[in-house]
Formats: C-alpha cells, structure tokens, sequence
C-alpha cells in the first residue's frame, strides 16, 4: 500500500511539499447544475428575482471563491491564479442552470479543487439569490471534467 500524502510519518495531517516540483501551467475545467421550477429559471434569465442578477452575483462568487479556495478546504495549497472563469448555460427543457468554471496557473500543484469550489460557490449563490421563489432548487452533479499540466499531465472525463 503507497503511503498517504497529507499524513506524517506520525499519522497526523499536513501539507504535502511541493517545493520539489515543476512549475508547469496547470488548468482545470469543473462542473455541476442547479435544477429548479420552470417560473424560477424564467425568472434569472428575464433578471426579476427579488435580489437582481442571479447570475453576474454568482459569477462573482464563484471567481472569488477560486481565490480563496485555501482559506476553505484544508491543506490547499495558496496558490497565484492566472484565470478564473465561470460560465452559465440555461437548460429550458431540464429546468436548470449549467455551471462550469475554468481555472488556470503557473505553479507547482494542480487547481482542481479551486474549479470545483468555484462551481460550488455558484451553485450556492444561485440558490441564495432565487431562493425566495423555490425552496426546492437542487444542487448536484458537481464534477472535474478535465485537467492539465503536472507530473500526471492531462486527464479529461470519459462522459464529458
């Protein structure tokens, strides 16, 4: 069995070195949806929910959260983003909001987990803004679909 990078030779948690490695451009395409009620979407495309602009607010958010993505998830490296990006495609027929973001640096670890909290910060932004107009929105498929650069190179997802 390989041993676990974010552990020490004592078992407790820490932060893997990357001194060593390679600076490299280093991209990450993440995804995910909010699904929602028909008037509700309707209603973020046409810009009169309640709190305005659903989506400018949650692509804001999104961006921001990329940048702070070591303040939220343990053991993150802080990282100098060159991009971050999110985009929103609206889905009339399955009543839900796309969400992808793309992000990007030159540095010595990945940034999969700033796409991914990026597009889970949108996510949850969509849903603070609309949420005066349907309680039942529902958050999901929250996924990586691709990656670049590094010592494991490129990777994308089969069903992307």
């Amino acid at each position: 069995m390989t041993s676990l990078t974010h552990l020490d030779a004592q078992g407790c948690a820490t932060m893997v070195d990357v001194g060593a490695k390679a600076v490299t451009t280093r991209t990450a395409v993440a995804a995910g949806e909010v699904r929602m009620a028909p008037a509700t979407l309707a209603a973020i495309q046409a810009g009169t929910t309640p709190k305005g602009d659903v989506l400018a607010a949650a692509r804001i958010a999104g961006i921001m959260a990329a940048k702070r993505t070591p303040e939220l998830i343990p053991l993150c490296h802080t990282l100098l983003l060159t991009k971050a990006a999110v985009e929103f495609e609206i889905d009339e027929a399955a009543g839900r909001v796309l969400i992808t973001a793309t992000v990007r640096c030159n540095g010595q670890t990945g940034v999969e987990m700033e796409a991914l909290t990026a597009v889970s910060i949108a996510a949850l932004t969509i849903y603070d803004m609309a949420k005066a107009l349907d309680k039942t929105m529902v958050i999901g498929d929250i996924r990586l679909l691709q990656k670049s650069g590094g010592k494991s190179g490129d990777w994308q997802r089969d069903d992307a």
